[in-house]
């Protein structure tokens, strides 16, 4: 009999170094915003995202004349056209470009997981494209939530935990972490309506009071994509694309 696969959760970037030599595939997830942007900014059509951790090197990839977001604290960063709103990579502009972007959590947690074997993306919006590209894939999967400064949040764990419920359903992933046990019974709870579960999450009312309430919705809206971006040479890019090459 074949043994089953591991799917954790990992509820911070913080913690990662505790999980990171058992699994092949990580998944990092960033619901408000930046993997939510990412995934928005492949679906229309956006060639390669290169994830920079700090500030100072989206400026010095500006100056060479990349298109570069940055955000901190839930606003864009002065001196930047643009931050982690999936909305911003709508635009007719960012097709087929490379851009380059920094963000307050997202982008420090592919930085920290940059050297697994997989690096994926995943959001509410690619839910289901991604679990089910997962649990054909017979690796041992870590989803690690970006939380907030490195603190646990509510959006990215019940994310996770419904990767890890759609894993675990299938019959060939086990967990044992109380983490991904928690994930996952906060995702059951969450599942009828994310954006009433939701409403008193510290981060939904930071960038609620900043007049932020569409990318919420937006982010909080399962299954707009079937994108999965994915991590190859330091870029970002649509592996649905990169297979059809």
């Amino acid at each position: 009999m074949e043994t089953r696969k591991h799917v954790e959760v990992c509820f911070t970037p913080g913690d990662y170094a505790y999980y990171k030599d058992e699994f092949e595939i990580v998944v990092v997830i960033d619901v408000l915003r930046a993997t939510s942007a990412i995934c928005a900014a492949f679906d229309n059509g956006v060639k390669a995202i290169i994830p920079v951790p700090t500030v100072e090197e989206a400026k010095a990839y500006k100056e060479k004349g990349y298109l570069a977001g940055a955000e901190r604290k839930g606003q864009i960063v002065e001196g930047f056209d643009f931050g982690n709103s999936p909305f911003s990579y709508m635009k007719e502009e960012f097709r087929g470009q490379e851009i380059v972007l920094s963000t307050t959590n997202g982008t420090k947690s592919i930085d920290v997981s940059k050297d697994a074997e997989i690096v994926v993306i995943g959001s509410f919006l690619n839910l289901q494209a991604l679990s089910e590209w997962l649990a054909v894939q017979e690796k041992n999967v870590l989803c690690l939530c970006s939380g907030w400064q490195d603190k646990f949040n509510l959006e990215d764990t019940i994310c996770a935990g419904a990767i890890s419920d759609y894993l675990l359903n299938t019959g060939n992933f086990t967990s044992d972490e109380d983490s991904s046990i928690a994930a996952k019974y906060l995702y059951l709870s969450a599942k009828d309506n994310y954006f009433g579960y939701l409403k008193s999450s510290s981060h939904r009312r930071r960038l609620k009071n900043l007049n932020l309430n569409e990318d919420i919705k937006y982010c909080l809206t399962p299954n707009q994509t079937s994108v999965i971006p994915i991590l190859k040479n330091g870029k970002l890019v649509n592996m649905v694309l990169e297979n059809a090459l």
